[in-house]
């Protein structure tokens, strides 16, 4: 007769819907709301246990119930394991398990509805206990029709006639809570569901949770884990309602193709009755297999939509919740319809974002990153023994590689389980059904069906579109390596992996190492013109980001390069001055001209709103100021971005990257001046650009422009050069929009190379007295990315992928200059 305190839990994860305080225990709001006959419509332990304390007479004869049911099953448990221990009750566990499930049956709804959940609690009961209380999904018996009626008429407070014109005789189906008739409005055409309460389930469901408090002593282990979540918020539709159309609205809002979910007429529900929009349709695991095939697949989409994007998921979709009809709009093709959303689950920012983390990580079986996303999902404790727990990791998740994934789990995983100080938090339960009922039925239709791999390409086109810190980070995770000097450089192969992934076309592994290959291109992979095109949609803006502040590392290392190959040969080209056996007087010997130093002018950064600053500097001084040597680990930067580009556009690209390309002094010419006419480099159709690439065309193609050239050879060249005529011709193909993206893309880094170059002409070329002339003495920072190359001067502001003064991009007028320069 002890008091036993109400169960709480950090997050129950159940949503309320209702608004503050629906579900809560009434102790935070004032009193709870009551029934007609002071019944707690809302689970209070302490209003129920007082209305019960009042109520003997019925609450003895529910605990008579319970104890005649129940107390014969624990003297057979306590006998088997007193005469045989632990061995005798593991042989006797499949009998155990099927009395356990027809007291559950005779107990009634509120213990029909425990065993539903915990039939997906590999973490609490056997497999044997997990396949009885499975049974309970679907047996569950009707009332009778007449009290339905009375419900429904007591509900809306009239005659059924005035409100319906026909309502069927028999349920159309029947759950533990509630069943549901088709109906016609009243005076109209529209056929609608109506869901009706079983009789007096409130105080049913009310004394069971009296009883299981009262009986915590000797159920504490399944009250612990089933109570938090067991609220009589379940019984009052209009909590259901209010999830049916939050579920609508977000679906239309995330703009999810071919799923339905039927609308609510709210002025018609109450408590115990719910009127919704009759759809005519067929089970979805009673469909054909393709049909099922191609519903399982917008439903996953769905699913993982509520998941990972919107953090509210439908929490029981068995299959009599998910049915097959006629799209509206075509009615030659199938839509996917939703329906029951008494149990719906939020989940917080935060753990979505583990989620995907831990997706992505499972995908490439990256274990000890995984540990740290299930200490963060709460699944292993912190001070877990990692050395223990990442080796039994493989063991434990395989099963998910293959088809079946969770209906692949045996009584060899649950013994690896069993050595793992694992738990399961109480929403993983609500995501555990969902998961298990889903695959199911998608196995009905693809055999072959592994939930890892179809979930991954919803998972990186979220990383793709996402622009969040989370997002960021994960994406960066899967497409950076880390290098043999520790740094980190962008894996083309990982690019191109993750591109085909958002359509839908996955890398395989083959030997079953991992889920998903990240480092191997798929055979049927997206065209290059796709990926462009995908590229600078709005669904990559995350990868754009990523890909921009890397184009800008990348870009600076690379001109780096080129400028000092080229500029080496420029004066290794300059007259040698004569060898003397002598020194000459004052001077010694003569200084060669890479040596000598001469009038320049330093262009200015935008933020300073100064003109070129006159400077004295030797050629090998401005060399070294506009393109600083590389360090070992840019050189290898350099590298795989110059095989990257072999592999993917041909030996011309690799041989530009490289600096390898000789440039005609005329076009560099004329680029340059247009750089210092603006201030700004010029990108898109800029005539000094196609002055340039013209260039660079004619000398990467001598043959093919030779008249009289081989055609062997000609072919030979214009084969090498397949990759940039594909290029060419997918930014040919660009709508206005996506051209638009390119420029301003291109744009932005421009401006950030340039940023990057007068930085370094400042701080190389320039006094601490000059560069402090008209600055306000703060620093400048200019940020780029890939070779992790950052500069700084005396002058204001930060600089990140553009050039900003007080936040506004400026041009500089060097008209002047350029005459001079003339």
């Amino acid at each position: 007769m002890r008091g036993v305190d109400a169960p709480t839990v950090e997050k129950s994860y159940v949503s309320k819907g209702r608004g503050a305080g629906a579900g809560d225990d009434a102790s935070a709001d004032g009193p709870a709301a009551v029934d007609a006959e002071g019944l707690p419509l809302v689970y209070d332990a302490a209003a129920i246990q007082a209305f019960w304390a009042k109520q003997g007479g019925a609450l003895q004869r529910r605990w008579g119930e319970f104890l005649s049911l129940s107390v014969p099953f624990l003297t057979r448990v306590a006998t088997l394991s007193i005469t045989g221990g632990a061995a005798e009750l593991s042989k006797n566990e499949a009998s155990l398990a099927r009395d356990a499930r027809v007291i559950i049956e005779k107990l009634g709804p509120t213990y029909i509805k425990a065993g539903q959940m915990m039939s997906v609690r590999p973490d609490v009961l056997p497999q044997a206990a997990l396949d009885e209380l499975a049974i309970l999904q679907d047996a569950v018996k009707p009332f009778a029709t007449t009290t339905a009626i009375e419900t429904i008429e007591a509900e809306l407070g009239g005659a059924l006639g005035e409100f319906f014109d026909e309502i069927s005789e028999a349920p159309v189906a029947a759950a533990s809570l509630a069943q549901v008739y088709r109906a016609k409005l009243a005076g109209t055409d529209t056929y609608v569901a109506v869901k009706v309460q079983r009789p007096e389930i409130l105080s049913t469901v009310s004394k069971d949770l009296y009883v299981l408090r009262r009986a915590a002593e000797v159920y504490q282990g399944l009250i612990e884990r089933f109570a938090p979540q067991q609220r009589t918020d379940y019984l009052d539709f209009l909590n259901e309602a209010d999830n049916q159309q939050r579920l609508r609205d977000l679906i239309a809002a995330e703009k999810v193709q071919g799923v339905y979910v039927p609308e609510v007429y709210h002025e018609m529900c109450t408590r115990r009755v719910l009127v919704s929009e009759w759809i005519d349709g067929t089970k979805l695991s009673d469909c054909p297999k393709d049909e099922i095939r191609e519903l399982i697949g917008v439903g996953q989409e769905c699913f993982l939509v509520q998941l990972l994007q919107v953090g509210f998921f439908h929490s029981d979709p068995h299959p009599g919740n998910l049915m097959k009809m006629a799209s509206r709009e075509d009615p030659s093709k199938n839509t996917l319809v939703i329906l029951d959303f008494g149990l719906m689950a939020s989940i917080e920012q935060s753990d979505m974002d583990t989620m995907v983390s831990s997706i992505i990580h499972l995908a490439n079986k990256d274990y000890p990153a995984l540990v740290d996303d299930f200490i963060d999902l709460k699944i292993l404790p912190d001070d877990c023994d990692r050395a223990k727990v990442i080796p039994l990791m493989d063991k434990a998740l395989s099963p998910y590689s293959t088809a079946g994934g969770f209906q692949a789990m045996t009584q060899d995983l649950l013994t690896v389980l069993n050595d793992i100080p694992f738990s399961i938090p109480p929403y993983f339960a609500l995501l555990g059904r969902a998961v298990v009922t889903l695959e199911g039925i998608a196995l009905i239709g693809n055999p072959d069906y592994r939930l890892v791999m179809e979930a991954y390409p919803f998972v990186a086109r979220k990383l793709l579109r996402e622009d969040r810190p989370a997002a960021q980070r994960a994406l960066q995770e899967v497409l950076y390596a880390s290098t043999v000097g520790g740094g980190n450089i962008l894996q083309g192969q990982r690019l191109a992996v993750m591109l085909n992934s958002a359509m839908g076309v996955v890398a395989r592994d083959q030997s079953e190492g991992a889920f998903v290959d990240l480092d191997t291109i798929p055979e049927d992979s997206i065209s290059l013109e796709t990926g462009v095109r995908y590229l600078l949609s709005e669904r990559a803006e995350s990868l754009r980001k990523v890909l921009e502040r890397e184009a800008i590392g990348a870009a600076d290392v690379l001109l780096r390069q080129g400028a000092r190959k080229s500029g080496g040969r420029i004066i290794a080209a300059l007259p040698q001055p004569p060898s003397l056996p002598f020194d000459l007087p004052f001077v010694g010997k003569l200084p060669k001209p890479e040596d000598l130093p001469g009038p320049i002018l330093v262009p200015r950064s935008a933020a300073s709103g100064l003109p070129p600053t006159p400077a004295l500097a030797s050629p090998n001084e401005v060399l070294d100021a506009i393109a600083p040597r590389l360090t070992r680990e840019e050189e290898l930067f350099a590298i795989s971005l110059t095989d990257l580009a072999r592999g993917s556009l041909g030996d011309d690209a690799a041989v530009v990257l490289s600096g390898d390309a000789l440039l005609e002094p005329e076009a560099v010419a004329s680029l340059l001046l247009g750089v210092l006419a603006t201030g700004r480099t010029p990108v898109g159709d800029s005539p000094q650009l196609a002055a340039l690439a013209k260039s660079v065309r004619e000398r990467l193609l001598p043959a093919a422009n030779a008249a009289d050239a081989d055609a062997d050879v000609a072919n030979a060249a214009s084969g090498a050069n397949d990759g940039f005529e594909e290029l060419s011709a997918a930014v040919r193909d660009l709508t206005p929009e996506e051209s638009a993206v390119l420029s301003a893309t291109a744009q932005s880094v421009a401006d950030a190379l340039w940023a990057k170059l007068v930085a370094r002409m400042e701080e190389g070329l320039l006094s601490p007295e000059q560069r402090g002339a008209g600055a306000s003495g703060r620093s400048t920072t200019v940020e780029g990315g890939g070779g992790g190359v950052a500069a700084n001067a005396a002058n204001g502001s930060t600089i990140r992928g553009g050039v900003e003064v007080a936040g506004e991009a400026v041009k500089t007028p060097l008209e002047p200059v350029v005459a001079m320069a003339r």
